[in-house]
């Protein structure tokens, strides 16, 4: 296999998108000794921008509520720029919603944590996530639908 045969896989950039922050209800809620709830939601993706480029998206979505009221929102997309050339087709989707989460995890991590703190807080740290369960997950859920909506039409 000659080197331009060869799998190969490369990050030609990593970045922040978009980053956002809120904290609507200053300055009560510096004013509040109750321990608040806090919500992480993780949503991933990947778009095809070259020959053998994707852009992959990371996006961090974590709020704070005490009851009612917001105490803070902040949401992360973190990207990256990866090269993937003669990736064969079932392992290029697993590359995409596995790994590159994983490399861009930690990026997003510190990004959160650091904004929470900007915004007056103790950071935020985020735990470990597993990507390889949530790719499973998902891919057994569009399995089901599509079996359900077999059975629909049949």
């Amino acid at each position: 296999m000659t080197e331009q045969e060869a799998p190969a896989f490369a990050i030609e950039k990593l970045y922040v998108k978009d980053l956002s922050l809120e904290v609507p209800n200053t300055p009560s809620v510096y004013l509040e000794h109750e321990q608040p709830e806090i919500n992480i939601q993780l949503q991933t993706g990947a778009v095809k921008v070259g020959d053998d480029t994707f852009e992959v998206t990371l996006t961090v979505t974590a709020s704070s509520r005490l009851g009612e009221k917001n105490i803070f929102l902040v949401e992360v997309s973190q990207a990256g720029l990866f090269h993937a050339r003669n990736i064969p087709e079932e392992n290029l989707n697993p590359l995409l919603s596995i790994a590159c989460p994983n490399i861009l995890f930690p990026y997003a991590r510190e990004t959160v944590s650091d904004a929470v703190a900007r915004a007056g807080f103790p950071p935020l740290v985020l735990q470990p996530v597993n990507f390889e369960a949530m790719y499973l997950a998902r891919a057994q859920q569009e399995q089901e639908q599509r079996q359900k909506d077999n059975t629909a039409q049949a």
